[in-house]
């Protein structure tokens, strides 16, 4: 398990709406420092918060965010890139890559980078990466794809960090209440409610988080005939 209490925290994404909770969380549970990344650091009110400029696409900047902030116990890989359209046969050349080096490449170089000074601290650290209910329903298109990806990644990094005590938490969840999800009258999960749940399950100890029903379904029907996840796909009499 790992403690929040006195941690130091390292959020990617955290200009969005659910970046932006889990600075706010990890403070509230006792952090000593959260590092707030993104592209554009914007400005918070709070000493405790260091802005720092994360892209996640880019090795030169990951590899500056590493030697400013090495002191981080718990890395958040919350930056996500989403797409315009769901056929993965009509998203562009550059939505593909984008979606692929954000979601993707993105989460595994950071926590490549992160791996051997989280491992040197002898317990206490974490990695939680934010998959998506949709890495299990590939309606997506190349967003789910990449989701898949980021889910086997981090099925991966758990393995490989185990004995050195690193905890590594996989996130899955449907829709959440951000400007991402504007545009859908789909349920949507409170971006708060998902980081305490989160939040919760890393200082139990746990491993992976269903956060709504919607993953708790999608993952039930991974041992289902294709037919039955996809029914679209079923022979029409």
């Amino acid at each position: 398990m790992t403690s929040l209490n006195g941690a130091v925290v390292l959020v990617t994404g955290a200009n969005g709406g659910i970046g932006t909770h889990f600075v706010r969380e990890a403070l509230a549970r006792g952090a000593a420092k959260v590092y707030a990344t993104a592209r554009n650091p914007r400005d918070w009110d709070d000493e405790r918060i260091v802005p720092l400029a994360l892209d996640v696409t880019d090795p030169t900047s990951i590899q500056a965010v590493v030697e400013q902030a090495s002191d981080v116990t718990v890395l958040i890989n919350n930056a996500g890139a989403s797409v315009s359209s769901m056929g993965i046969l009509t998203h562009t050349d550059e939505e593909i890559r984008r979606n692929v080096e954000t979601n993707f490449l993105g989460p595994l170089f950071l926590a490549r980078a992160y791996a051997p000074l989280l491992s040197a601290q002898g317990g206490s650290t974490a990695i939680i990466d934010i998959h998506s209910a949709l890495a299990w329903y590939a309606v997506a298109g190349i967003y789910s794809a990449t989701k898949a990806a980021l889910w086997s990644v981090t099925n991966s990094l758990r393995l490989e960090l185990q004995p050195s005590g690193v905890q590594v938490l996989g996130v899955h969840v449907g829709w959440v209440d951000t400007p991402m999800a504007a545009g859908t009258t789909d349920p949507k999960l409170d971006p708060a409610v998902l980081v305490s749940r989160v939040l919760d399950a890393t200082e139990a100890g746990e491993l992976e988080v269903l956060a709504d029903e919607t993953s708790i379904q999608a993952k039930a029907g991974l041992s289902a005939p294709v037919e039955a996840v996809y029914p679209q796909l079923a022979a029409k009499e």
